[in-house]
């Protein structure tokens, strides 16, 4: 497993709060060490994993220590070491054991030596550009009508013509292609719809409602009659912390990213619970196989047995109605429909 996702930025522990993790409380692995010490690779979800059971609960025993000068950030060499205040579990930072870096004139380290989160693009083809919007939000946006020279297919590199209203010059645009449309499988409720990324082009230039674009990034040729969107001024976080959703969650895998129907580590998933439920990215869920029905021989019932964990994932783009999620385990073979809740 890509266990590197999560990164070990530990301002983020600060951040958690014990509402987070609802009435659950954290719970030491059997075998916990007294001290661990970091080495160069190590991320926030192999430590947690050292000391919990839960490790999205590594915010509820982190102990800051006043003394160190910048608690924030843990270096190789450091020592998270478990002690317990008041009869209760908590992980404090060591950092007399740090490895320095020598200079001819100095003893530095900075900041960028840090087992920091793993910078986005490292993840980023593993996470998903493509948006989920409503009804008619791509039938109005302004569409591809040729390529340049009336070429039918655009790659990177190429320009592209579109019609309909675009804002000014250097503009940055999406391009999208209709993909699923969500329904909520139990209310059958209209979710929205996926606008699957096809790539990114920018506004050259714009006369008499028909602009020219350049194409800088494509997923696939682009083709006529696909969308554009201005490009969100939002920014994915490139540190994702895990933590317990606020509120109890039960929901659905909707679908996976690329059309599969069977779900793996990595893969991408939507849910159909978003931020009207309170999910937000880092929020961490367990998956679940449903449980079968079986006939119990001896009093001729058929009889459901209980559902059955089998992963995790973890959110990290959210809407209104639905959210993405990234497969950090599959234990077994996970699929749409199976269900999604608190871990």
């Amino acid at each position: 497993m890509r266990k590197h996702v999560i990164g070990i930025f530990v301002a983020m522990a600060m951040a958690g709060s014990a509402s987070n993790a609802l009435a659950e409380d954290p719970m030491l692995q059997d075998d916990v060490p007294d001290v661990h010490t970091v080495v160069r690779g190590d991320t926030l979800w192999d430590i947690s994993n050292t000391f919990l059971k839960n490790p999205w609960l590594w915010p509820e025993i982190w102990h800051v220590n006043a003394q160190i000068e910048n608690p924030h950030l843990i270096y190789p060499g450091d020592r998270i070491r478990l002690i317990y205040l008041d009869g209760q579990p908590r992980l404090t930072l060591d950092n007399s054991g740090r490895i320095y870096k020598l200079e001819p004139k100095a003893h530095v380290i900075s900041t960028g030596e840090a087992i920091d989160t793993i910078p986005l693009d490292e993840i980023n083809s593993f996470l998903s550009r493509s948006r989920v919007v409503g009804k008619d939000e791509l039938k109005l946006a302004p569409y591809v009508i040729s390529g340049r020279d009336q070429h039918l297919i655009v790659g990177a590199g190429d320009q592209l013509y579109v019609r309909g209203e675009v804002d000014e010059p250097r503009t940055v645009y999406g391009v999208y292609r209709e993909g699923d449309k969500y329904v909520d499988p139990v209310t059958d409720e209209f979710l929205g719809i996926q606008a699957r990324d096809i790539g990114t082009v920018v506004v050259h230039s714009s006369e008499d409602g028909i602009a020219t674009m350049n194409v800088t990034r494509t997923t696939e040729e682009i083709r006529i009659g696909d969308r554009l969107l201005r490009e969100e001024e939002r920014a994915i976080d490139s540190t994702f912390f895990p933590s317990a959703p606020v509120a109890d969650i039960e929901g659905q895998i909707l679908a996976v990213e690329g059309g599969v129907s069977q779900v793996g580590n990595m893969d991408v998933v939507v849910i159909n619970r978003g931020d009207r439920e309170g999910l937000v990215p880092g929020n961490v869920l367990a998956v679940y196989k449903r449980g079968g029905t079986v006939l119990d021989r001896v009093s001729g019932d058929r009889v459901k047995l209980p559902d059955e964990r089998a992963g995790l994932l973890m959110i990290f783009r959210t809407f209104e109605k639905v959210s993405m999620g990234l497969v950090l385990e599959a234990d077994q073979g996970l699929k749409v429909e199976d269900l999604v809740k608190n871990p």
